[in-house]
């Protein structure tokens, strides 16, 4: 399983020198949003390390490429998750915590996709659980703008402001970043997975999201 992931991140990565890079980016921010695997932010850090003036455009394209994709999410979860979206969910290994996402969604609304836009807990797997539950589109759009706006727009503003410095840093640090990029990984999964079971009331939640899902 590790190596086509790892073949499909370094295909991926492989598209900042691609003469269409921000179309590519455009793409990856798109489909990440709502079922491909490989998280876009190394792809927008590496070619705002090519072109730091145009960090902040790359950033903006990221950021309205996300939210497009959640739409897209959002549209799987509720219209065709039966047909496409369960199997998507198993495909990336989530089925566990899509009825705790099902509960997270119903208890805390836009707080929670506003956690998952902006931290590493898969951003799809919230896009297309709001769909399942029928969340409000509009708190939706806009949680979602707020969240990759936020983690996307300081990729761009810092590689904008300090440009070549933040190259020496990361290339000083590479394997200390990635390392905490894997922690925080980790750790968004067992922050979701805690959450769920610290509270008996959303444990009955997940249950019950958890019937409607096999219904």
């Amino acid at each position: 399983m590790m190596k086509p992931l790892r073949s499909l991140y370094d295909w991926t990565m492989e598209k900042a020198a691609h003469p269409h890079a921000v179309w590519w980016l455009a793409f990856f921010c798109f489909v990440e949003s709502s079922f491909f695997p490989i998280p876009p932010h190394p792809l927008l850090g590496l070619m705002c390390l090519a072109e730091p003036k145009k960090a902040i455009r790359f950033a903006i394209v990221a950021t309205l490429s996300s939210v497009a994709g959640a739409l897209l999410g959002y549209a799987i979860g509720w219209g065709v998750y039966d047909t496409i979206g369960k199997q998507l969910i198993d495909l990336l290994g989530l089925t566990q915590s899509f009825p705790v996402a099902a509960c997270y969604l119903r208890e805390y609304d836009v707080e929670a996709i506003l956690v998952a836009g902006a931290t590493p807990v898969p951003f799809k797997l919230l896009t297309i659980t709001a769909g399942f539950i029928e969340m409000a589109l509009l708190p939706f759009i806009l949680a979602s703008l707020a969240a990759r706006a936020l983690i996307f727009m300081t990729v761009g503003i810092l590689f904008r402001v300090f440009g070549a410095p933040i190259k020496r840093v990361i290339d000083k640090y590479l394997g200390t970043v990635t390392t905490v990029f894997i922690l925080l990984v980790v750790g968004g999964f067992i922050a979701l997975t805690q959450f769920s079971s610290s509270d008996d009331e959303i444990a009955d939640k997940c249950e019950s999201a958890t019937e409607v899902q096999a219904s």
